[in-house]
């Protein structure tokens, strides 16, 4: 790394070296059956460098040439981009736990005991039941130097486990899916078929879901699903500038229903969006995005936040291949005050959205979403009615957010290891169904 900076120096204003060795093991169960377990072992180097005023880039797996990278970046600089920023002067010094020994230590054959496990737990529920089962572990470590001083190491672990479930029955044919991903080593994934069993058994019942507006109760999963995509859009740095935001030009104001608070939240020990800086070595920090229904923040990298006038937030992230981009680390939604058995409890007619399929085929941009349920249920009087069937919800997310919300659960729960949300339950949401 020292090399490729000290040639990138040579010929440039400014260079930052970028180095990522990476280590994939998944395990795979298909149709009950151990299907594949394979390592992916990634390690290079990017470099990216201002020449002239604008920004070059490259990057290879291939080391024994330091000298093609630099030219292949100085070549990329002549068309690049005007630079809007200067690498961080900085070494990052401080800890945020995102690595357990543990997990880089499991071997193969746990993994696949623990993917077995689930399966039985299953099996032994309900015997016609399809599981597919995913664990994986993901070791990284990330080096960055720069010219400016800037300098920045960490190592982080991941472990994930997934379970979907298929079961027919006559003509029909019912998929229910959960996963939970973390930083530190997972003992057993008897949560994730205890609650498919769950979904299972509240799923026997059928229900019709009339064509209306009614309240809409969406579980975390139905939140991340349905609601999370069109609003990390409207509060990317990068979309903003683009003017392509529903939220541009609100900052300071009031967007959403005084009980919304958002954070985005990269300091979060064993989180797995967590790490002591960003990818451009920004220390991560603790961002308010929304207080109390107020926009007080989006999220940026170096050069979005360059072209805006504004700060780094420390959300500058990308893969080997790719120049930084704003993207999010952990969202937090803040709890309300209400259990999901009282939002329940609190509905005369309406459904419960827990899983959904082509959310993103809306209008991301504008804040539409139209998703038809995979899995929800009707609530009437109070009390599960029985699942749904040939269902869509459609609305949009800023209004619902601002205006259309009745009651925040008070207990959030971790989604995808990127986003702590709680249940959310909204006044009227248009439903329709095929009869």
């Amino acid at each position: 790394m020292e090399e490729i900076l000290d040639l990138a120096k040579r010929v440039a204003e400014e260079a930052e070296v970028y180095q990522i060795n990476s280590s994939y093991t998944p395990v795979s169960f298909e149709a009950n059956k151990l299907k594949q377990m394979e390592t992916k072992e990634t390690r290079g180097a990017a470099l990216r460098l201002v020449r002239n005023g604008r920004v070059g880039f490259s990057a290879t797996t291939d080391l024994r040439d330091p000298m093609k990278l630099v030219n292949d970046a100085l070549a990329v600089a002549e068309l690049g981009a005007e630079a809007k920023f200067h690498f961080p002067s900085a070494a990052i010094k401080r800890e945020i736990q995102v690595y357990d020994p543990l997990v880089e230590g499991l071997e193969v054959a746990a993994m696949i005991d623990l993917g077995r496990g689930v399966i039985e737990k299953v099996l032994a529920y309900n015997s016609s039941i399809l599981c597919d089962v995913g664990i994986s572990k993901h070791v990284e470590e990330v080096l960055l130097i720069n010219s400016r001083g800037g300098e920045a190491a960490y190592k982080k672990t991941a472990m994930a486990g997934s379970v979907h479930g298929n079961l027919m029955r006559d003509t029909e044919m019912l998929d229910v899916y959960d996963e939970r991903v973390a930083c530190q080593l997972a003992a057993s994934y008897d949560d994730l078929a205890e609650k498919l069993i769950e979904s299972f058994e509240q799923a026997k019942r059928v229900a019709t879901a009339p064509t209306k507006s009614m309240p809409v109760l969406f579980t975390p999963k139905g939140i991340a699903g349905t609601l999370m995509l069109p609003l990390q859009a409207a509060l990317n740095g990068k979309t903003v500038l683009q003017g392509a935001s529903a939220l541009g030009d609100r900052l300071e104001q009031r967007v959403f229903d005084p009980r919304v608070t958002i954070i985005d939240d990269g300091t979060l020990d064993f989180a797995p969006r967590s790490a002591v800086c960003d990818d451009e070595g920004v220390a991560t920090r603790r961002t308010p995005i929304v207080e109390q229904g107020v926009l007080k923040n989006f999220y940026y990298d170096l050069q979005t936040a360059g072209l805006a006038g504004r700060e780094s937030t420390g959300n500058g992230f990308r893969s080997l291949y790719s120049l930084p981009s704003p993207s999010p680390t952990s969202v937090l939604v803040a709890e309300g005050h209400d259990a999901f058995e009282d939002m329940v409890k609190g509905v005369k007619e309406g459904i419960l959205v827990d899983q959904v399929m082509g959310a993103w085929a809306g209008n991301v941009l504008s804040g539409d979403f139209s998703a038809n349920v995979h899995l929800g249920y009707k609530i009437e009087n109070g009390q599960i009615a029985g699942r749904v069937k040939d269902t869509m919800v459609a609305g949009n997310v800023f209004e619902a957010l601002k205006n259309g919300l009745e009651a925040i659960g008070k207990e959030a729960v971790w989604i995808h290891g990127s986003l702590k949300v709680p249940a959310l339950l909204f006044k009227s949401i248009s439903v329709s169904t095929k009869h």
